[in-house]
């Protein structure tokens, strides 16, 4: 699908994971998090290149998720639906993990660590913050799909439907409604890297 090389910068920092998701550049503010990452994202023309910075964004954010459903189950304080939910979306996860990570080769981002703190022993916020991180997903391959090649495109969007599925399985566990919006929303690359610094789960 994509010709990647050599892989980017190394460094066990947060502020040097969120620099090599950032591939394209983008300048870093205090804390370590990235302003304006991803500038040539909306004006650029579709190219190899700008797969692979895509591709890493989304690779973070199914690292995130992954990590997430992992943990949860590891710390066994689910429901018996939040948990039959967090193993098949775990599992998902994973795999959508591989398939980023092969597409990407040695250009794929490192693997983060993660601090999820009480939201993988606390049902409740477990549910909350699964939606958040379901919907950020979605969100993110949405505002990028339109960046993509077309085979990079059409790879994404068996990824993106499966998303939107998690996120509307966990709304009816919460008894919310599945689905409240006759479109989804889409997300700039700036804005799902600002909302994944705000949860703070981020730690390396």
């Amino acid at each position: 699908m994509i010709a990647i090389e050599q892989s980017v910068q190394t460094g066990g920092t947060r502020a040097a994971f969120l620099r090599r998701a950032a591939a394209a550049g983008g300048t870093l503010v205090a804390g370590g998090f990235v302003a304006g990452a991803f500038p040539g994202f909306v004006s650029a023309a579709a190219s190899p290149a700008q797969d692979v910075r895509i591709l890493n964004l989304t690779l973070t954010l199914e690292y995130l998720e992954e990590a997430f459903y992992a943990q949860a189950l590891r710390a066994g304080k689910l429901t018996p639906a939040l948990r039959r939910f967090a193993e098949t979306a775990g599992a998902h996860e994973r795999a959508h993990v591989q398939f980023l990570e092969k597409a990407l080769g040695r250009k794929a981002i490192k693997r983060p660590t993660f601090d999820f703190r009480d939201t993988i022993t606390n049902p409740k916020k477990f549910s909350k913050t699964a939606v958040l991180l379901e919907d950020t997903g979605v969100e993110a391959y949405n505002g990028q799909a339109a960046n993509l090649t077309k085979p990079t495109l059409a790879a994404a969007a068996k990824i993106v439907s499966v998303e939107a599925r998690h996120a509307g399985w966990i709304r009816a566990i919460r008894g919310d409604n599945p689905a409240p919006r006759a479109t989804d929303r889409s997300l700039t690359a700036d804005a799902i890297l600002e909302r994944v610094k705000r949860t703070g789960f981020i730690t390396s």
